[in-house]
C-alpha cells in the first residue's frame, strides 16, 4: 500500500521481506476476503480453522528460532503480517497477539523441556494462544491482581477471574498472570500455563460485545480450582513473572503502534477513492479546498508517525527499543490514528456513519487502541518518569 509513499527502511526492502509481504497479501485473500471478514463479525470469532490454515501456511512462529520450531524469521515478519492485515482489513484475526506475544513468553523463558511440549502445538494452530492479565478490578495495574496460583503437592491451584481477553473463546492455551506468593507483591509473581482442554474448574464467560474488532472473540475466563501441572510456571521459577511482562510489554506495545499506522493508511485510501467519485455541487469532494486541507494534515501525520515507527522497528531489531519509546510510539500513534479517522469519518459525510462503509468500522477499530496494553494516560506516566 503505497498511500503513504515516504520511503521505507532498508532493512524492510531486503528480497526476502518483499516477497514474504506479497505472499501475505495473497493468503490473506483467499482466506479472509471482505465477505469472510463480515462473517467473523457477524459471529464474533474467526473460524477455528483458520488457526490451522494459517499454520499450514507458515505463519505462526514467524519470528522464532528455527532451533526452536519456529520460521526462523525475526521481528519484521511480525511487522509484514500486521501491516497487510491492516492494509486488507483482516486484522480482527487476532493471529498477532498469539505470534508476537504469547509465543515470545515460551521461547525466551520457557525451559527446554517447555519449549519441546508447546511451541511445535503453538506453531501449528492446534493450541490458540492468550495472555490472562486484565482482571474485573485490575487492568494497567498488573501489580494489583489477585488471581492465584497456590503449590498444591506438584503443581498448582489457580484461582481467580480474568477479563478483556483476546483470542478468549477459542484460545486452548492462556498464559495466565497470576500470584504465586501473594505476600511479595510484584516479586510474588508468576506466569503460568493453563491448558483449558479438559481442565476442570476452568469456564469461559461470554463473548463479550464491543463497539469495534468484533470479528475478535474477546472474554472473561474464570478459573475455580484449575489444577495445573508444577512445571507450567514459564522458566519453572516463582516469581519471575513480573520481570518477564515488563520485558516484554515494549514489544506489544510497538505492535499496537504497527497496527494503528496500517489500519490509518487504509482509511486514507478508502478515503481518497471516495472523495474523487462522490460529488456534491457539481463537482468531486476531493476538489473543495477543505477537503484537500484535511487531506494534506492526514498524510502529514501519518507519514510523521510512520517514519517514528519505523525507527522504533530499527531500534527493535538491534535489541535497542526501550519502554519509554515503546510508549512514545503507542500513545501517539494511536491519539493519531484515532484522530484522522475522524477526519476521514467526517469527509464521508453521511455515508461514513454507515456500517456497510469501511471507514465505520476502522472509526470503531481505533478506540480501543487506546486502552489495551497499557492506557495512553499510563504511557504518559511511564514517559514522565524518564524526565
Amino acid at each position: 500500500m503505497n498511500v503513504i509513499d515516504t520511503p521505507s527502511p532498508d532493512f524492510m526492502l531486503e528480497e526476502d521481506i518483499v516477497m514474504f509481504s506479497d505472499s501475505v497479501g495473497k493468503w490473506i485473500d483467499e482466506h479472509a476476503p471482505p465477505e469472510a471478514v463480515q462473517s467473523w463479525i457477524a459471529n464474533s470469532s474467526v473460524p477455528r480453522q483458520l488457526w490451522n490454515d494459517a499454520g499450514e501456511a507458515g505463519l505462526l512462529g514467524l519470528s522464532m528460532p528455527e532451533e526452536d520450531g519456529g520460521m526462523g524469521g525475526d521481528y519484521r515478519h511480525e511487522v509484514v503480517l500486521m501491516r497487510q492485515l491492516g492494509w486488507k482489513g483482516a486484522d480482527h484475526f487476532g493471529i498477532s497477539l498469539h505470534n508476537a506475544i504469547v509465543a515470545p513468553y515460551i521461547w525466551h523463558y520457557g525451559t527446554e523441556e517447555q519449549k519441546k511440549r508447546w511451541l511445535p502445538r503453538l506453531l501449528s494452530g492446534e493450541l490458540v494462544g492468550a495472555i490472562a492479565m486484565t482482571e474485573p478490578g485490575a487492568g494497567s495495574d498488573l501489580q494489583g491482581i489477585k488471581t492465584t496460583a497456590i503449590k498444591s503437592g506438584n503443581g498448582y491451584v489457580v484461582n481467580g477471574s480474568k477479563t478483556f481477553i483476546t483470542n478468549g473463546q477459542l484460545a486452548n492455551f492462556i498464559i495466565v498472570v497470576a500470584k504465586t506468593d501473594p505476600a511479595q507483591g510484584s516479586k510474588g509473581t508468576s506466569l503460568i500455563v493453563v491448558e483449558t482442554d479438559g481442565a476442570d474448574g476452568f469456564e469461559r464467560g461470554r463473548n463479550l460485545h464491543k463497539i469495534g474488532m468484533e470479528g475478535n472473540d474477546t472474554s472473561e475466563l474464570f478459573f475455580n480450582d484449575v489444577q495445573v501441572p508444577g512445571d507450567n510456571i514459564i522458566g519453572g521459577v516463582e516469581g519471575m513473572g513480573f520481570i518477564q511482562l515488563m520485558q516484554q510489554l515494549p514489544q506489544e506495545r510497538l505492535n499496537i503502534a504497527v497496527q494503528g499506522i496500517a489500519a490509518a493508511e487504509r482509511g486514507l485510501q478508502e478515503t481518497l477513492a471516495y472523495v474523487k467519485q462522490r460529488k456534491a455541487f457539481g463537482k468531486s469532494i476531493l476538489e473543495f479546498q477543505n477537503t484537500q486541507f484535511k487531506l494534506a494534515e492526514v498524510k502529514t501525520k501519518l507519514t510523521v508517525a510512520r517514519v517514528f515507527v519505523d525507527h522504533c522497528i530499527g531500534l527493535h531489531l538491534k535489541g535497542q527499543l526501550d519502554a519509554v519509546t515503546a510508549s512514545m510510539a503507542k500513545y501517539w500513534v494511536t491519539d493519531i490514528q484515532g484522530e484522522v479517522l475522524d477526519e476521514m469519518l467526517q469527509l464521508h459525510g453521511g455515508y461514513g456513519y454507515m456500517n456497510e462503509y469501511p471507514i465505520a468500522q476502522l472509526y470503531k477499530d481505533a478506540r480501543v487502541q487506546r486502552i489495551y496494553g497499557g492506557t495512553n494516560e499510563i504511557m504518559k506516566v511511564l514517559i514522565a518518569r524518564s524526565l
